[in-house]
């Protein structure tokens, strides 16, 4: 689904990310993991249209889309999250996913003014969406409540659910697993899972390696910039270069 070619961005005289060439296959769940300063929220922002390149190019099935804004790419099915969520604190956790929603038929002077059945419409087809990803996401008890009062666990949620209001085809997390306990990490890669199983494809930046082996694919390890290794985790587990990059020495 996406290659990436030769990609680098610089901050001043540090290359972020140097020089990077992969591949994130469709209807995978791709893990990125490394050491701190590695990287990889650099690598998530480039292929969501957060930053540019400073080099190299990044494909969407076969069109390239580096340089593309966020909100071009959200379009396109790409949707991120944060690591540190970011809601409206003061809405709803319902008006925060009826924000989400891409192509608001309300929003165009024209369609409200003469196609107002069109928009009402939508506006019921948004609402049901947003309700229906919300029980799926145990929010619906909190819909009404104000997203600031939430827990961390779920405004981790409340994260994904408004990432999937625009049904994208490829979902980038930043450190889903930050913050929560386990019985929500456990709740969390179910719900991975069950996304992939119909279809979705996943770029996961991940610090806890043990939801990573359990649950991705296929694993990219990176350090100071560059692509150590990629491949199925019990392989890269085993690569001598993975185990001096987390271990140092005591590898």
């Amino acid at each position: 689904m996406i290659r990436i070619e030769q990609l680098t961005r610089r901050f001043g005289g540090l290359s972020a990310v140097d020089n990077v060439t992969l591949l994130i296959p469709s209807r995978f769940i791709t893990g990125v993991i490394g050491p701190n300063g590695a990287g990889k929220t650099t690598l998530l922002s480039l292929l969501a249209g957060q930053l540019r390149p400073h080099g190299g190019r990044i494909l969407l099935d076969g069109g390239r889309i580096d340089g593309l804004p966020a909100h071009r790419l959200h379009t396109l099915g790409l949707a991120r999250t944060f690591q540190i969520p970011r809601p409206f604190r003061r809405l709803s956790v319902l008006e925060n996913l009826l924000l989400a929603r891409p192509a608001q038929e309300g929003e165009r002077l024209a369609a409200a003014l003469f196609r107002p059945r069109r928009v009402a419409a939508a506006e019921r087809g948004a609402m049901r969406r947003a309700r229906a990803l919300l029980e799926d996401l145990r929010l619906a008890e909190v819909a009404d409540a104000p997203a600031g009062e939430l827990s961390g666990g779920q405004h981790k949620l409340l994260e994904l659910a408004r990432a999937l209001m625009a049904s994208p085809r490829l979902l980038l997390l930043d450190e889903p697993c930050a913050g929560l306990n386990p019985a929500a990490i456990g709740f969390l890669s179910e719900t991975i899972a069950r996304l992939r199983n119909d279809g979705m494809t996943f770029v996961i930046v991940e610090h806890n390696v043990d939801f990573v082996g359990r649950h991705c694919d296929d694993v990219v390890v990176m350090a100071q910039g560059r692509v150590l290794a990629q491949g199925a985790p019990d392989a890269v587990r085993r690569d001598p270069r993975v185990l001096d990059a987390f271990l140092g020495d005591a590898a």
